[in-house]
């Protein structure tokens, strides 16, 4: 017996680690399988102080992102990604062994494996789905329910992996009714959605979470820059628990850079235009045996097929990447497939057609 098997925690051994778009797949040279964006920008960085370590939290950078979520900067907590601040709420909230989370499968996979990872409990209510497209939302009365006995609900809207906003009704009602609960709406995607965010509420809703990200429609994947957003008393308790240098100062460099009036307009018309490009994308497929799953509000579209994996595996033999979803509850021989540049979603369409031809 090796000495990693005589000494790692026991709750670990039968943990599988999480399964990222660069971990599960490599080569390839369209990348569709990662719900990033196909833009990549420019940025000025200054490297003078380099030698230095950055601050603990970018005064700059945190007022930036209060005045684009319209909250203030005392109710904002920048980190590596959002995946850092599921973890913080699970280490500040959560005791080992004792407590439990609740999620909503199919749902975004990290807030799980993140519990697990600390020997968290996860309590599943999964969405209601009558078959219908964009009916997977929340069982409400049984996520109230289960709310008695989990410290930190999450909730995902825009789903990933669905595509699809939760019933922001719903969303209120968990709030209201699990007063003991901390409820984390995740909003990774909220910049495509055409629904409102939940950010206003939270002079409301003490009780409340909300995680943003860089990596999605402002095509900065790549710096690894998330946001946590709540009242003051949870950002304090968070903070206790954050590394004492989260982010590199070339990542708080090109994000305030990236909050700043000029690049917020080019967000704004580099969003409008994927959105235009998915539109174009699904009409084309409607002319496949692909059924969607869930209408948009993302930057990708979820599809069922006959075969997932001999799919995936085809378009990846030709360059082209995309998801296989099948391993997520009740979407069996699902894939997911990012919208791309127009000469990538061509390629996409092109290589679909000839697949099903």
């Amino acid at each position: 017996m090796s000495i990693v098997e005589q000494l790692q925690r026991q709750h670990l051994k039968q943990l599988t680690p999480y399964a990222s778009a660069r971990r599960s797949m490599s080569g390839g040279n369209i990348w569709l399988n990662a719900n990033e964006s196909p833009y990549s920008n420019s940025y000025n960085v200054d490297d003078s102080k380099l030698n230095r370590y950055p601050e603990f939290q970018s005064k700059p950078l945190n007022q930036a992102y209060a005045e684009y979520a319209g909250i203030k900067a005392s109710q904002v907590l920048s980190s590596r990604g959002s995946d850092e601040g599921i973890e913080l709420l699970i280490r500040a909230f959560c005791e080992p062994g004792q407590d439990k989370v609740l999620i909503c499968p199919p749902t975004y996979g990290m807030y799980a494996i993140s519990a697990k990872t600390f020997a968290v409990g996860v309590t599943e209510v999964p969405l209601l789905n009558s078959g219908k497209v964009n009916n997977w939302q929340l069982d409400t009365e049984s996520v109230i329910e289960a709310s008695a006995e989990c410290k930190v609900i999450f909730l995902c809207s825009p789903s990933n992996p669905l595509g699809n906003a939760l019933n922001t009704n719903d969303i209120e009602q968990v709030l209201q009714h699990s007063p003991r609960s901390i409820v984390v709406v995740d909003e990774a995607y909220i910049e495509f959605s055409s629904g409102d965010s939940v950010v206003s509420w939270l002079e409301r809703y003490p009780n409340l979470v909300v995680l943003r990200t860089l990596s999605k429609a402002f095509a900065l994947a790549g710096i690894r820059c998330g946001f946590l957003l709540a009242n003051d008393d949870i950002i304090e308790l968070l903070q206790k628990v954050l590394a004492p240098y989260p982010l590199p100062d070339p990542t708080v460099q090109i994000a305030v850079q990236a909050l700043q009036t000029s690049s917020l307009e080019r967000l704004q018309q580099q969003v409008a235009t994927l959105l235009a490009e998915r539109e174009r994308v699904q009409t084309a497929l409607e002319q496949t045996p692909l059924t969607l799953v869930s209408q948009s509000d993302t930057n990708f579209l979820l599809y069922q097929c006959e075969d997932a994996a001999g799919l995936v595996k085809t378009l990846a033999d030709n360059g082209l990447l995309i998801r296989n979803q099948s391993a997520q509850r009740g979407l069996e021989n699902v894939v997911r497939i990012t919208i791309g540049s127009a000469a990538e979603n061509d390629e996409l369409i092109q290589q679909l057609k000839d697949y099903f031809s």
